[in-house]
């Protein structure tokens, strides 16, 4: 009897784990799809980075691009636009930090912290007072009293390093990440 009770309870307890393991196999393939459809779709992945030529935009001309669903601004400054950036006083700025995706957080909103190379600067497009676009200042249609951008919506003035001067945006223009893969291209993301 003893050799019926032992099989009794070894069958008994395989049909325990067996159960347990395909109940945990049901759960891990009913959460699944609720987990994979957290990740981002192939159309978010494909603009997660993109290449960027600049050799047509010349000096003085800004380019607008898409990438994550905002507009992203790309400047060829001119020296007399790079000199007005030089000169500002960090103290002064409303926003002292640079914003600047290739730099540590507490990098100060000077010039150089704010571009890879001083005459192409690389800016995502979004006011940061509610995320309105800005309008370019350009010699022939002057935007603000900056240089730089304006905001119609409320006011904010940026200079011609995208930093906030003027208005109620809190911060600068963001710098997003991005490098250069030869002088006239750059990847962004």
């Amino acid at each position: 009897m003893t050799d019926t009770t032992h099989d009794a309870g070894t069958r008994r307890d395989f049909l325990y784990v067996a159960s347990g393991a395909m109940g945990a196999v049901g759960v891990a393939a009913a959460a699944w799809p609720l987990i994979d459809q957290m990740n981002p779709s192939a159309a978010a992945l494909a603009l997660a980075s993109t290449e960027i030529d600049i050799s047509a935009v010349q000096a003085g001309q800004q380019i607008v691009y898409k990438w994550r669903g905002h507009p992203l601004f790309v400047r060829r400054r001119t020296p007399a636009e790079i000199a007005a950036a030089k000169a500002v006083d960090v103290s002064s700025l409303p926003d002292p930090l640079a914003r600047n995706a290739n730099l540590p957080d507490n990098a100060q909103a000077t010039d150089a912290d704010r571009t890879i190379k001083p005459e192409v600067l690389v800016l995502i497009g979004v006011c940061t007072h509610l995320g309105c676009t800005p309008t370019v200042s350009t010699p022939t249609a002057v935007e603000g009293e900056y240089g730089g951008w304006l905001c119609h919506c409320h006011g904010s003035q940026y200079d011609t390093a995208g930093r906030i001067r003027k208005g109620p945006a809190p911060q600068n223009l963001a710098v997003p990440p991005y490098a250069f893969l030869s002088d006239t291209r750059i990847k962004v993301g």
